[in-house]
């Protein structure tokens, strides 16, 4: 989907599992908030957002195996924490999607990605 078409349909959107654990690690994590969430609470948020009917969690496809070695060979220098984005980069390959709205500027190592830094946007 095109910037364009996710700007006049913005029902369509997508997550992974890891970013759904990794919203709940940040928002219960007491040196990340001043006052952080309880679990119950983080999960409740994290409940709303599956009940969304423009919600599609991605995950591996028979064609993933193949479609991580191609970006670990089209990618130099990956490793160590960049793996967890790797593997968000990866799926979104695998799943045809090229734009990901973060601020997380590791993503613009993933040259098959358009970057939208959602505060700017």
């Amino acid at each position: 989907m095109a910037l364009e078409d996710w700007r006049r349909n913005p029902a369509a959107w997508h997550a992974t599992w890891s970013i759904l654990y990794e919203f709940l690690r940040i928002t219960t994590h007491p040196r990340v908030l001043r006052k952080p969430w309880r679990i119950s609470q983080a999960w409740g948020f994290v409940q709303a957002l599956l009940a969304s009917p423009g919600l599609d969690i991605l995950v591996e496809t028979e064609r993933h195996v193949a479609v991580a070695e191609q970006v670990l060979a089209e990618v130099p220098q990956l490793g160590a924490n960049i793996l967890h984005d790797t593997h968000i980069a990866i799926l979104m390959r695998e799943h045809g999607i090229k734009w990901i709205y973060t601020r997380d500027t590791d993503f613009h190592r993933f040259p098959f990605l358009e970057v939208v830094d959602p505060l700017t946007a």
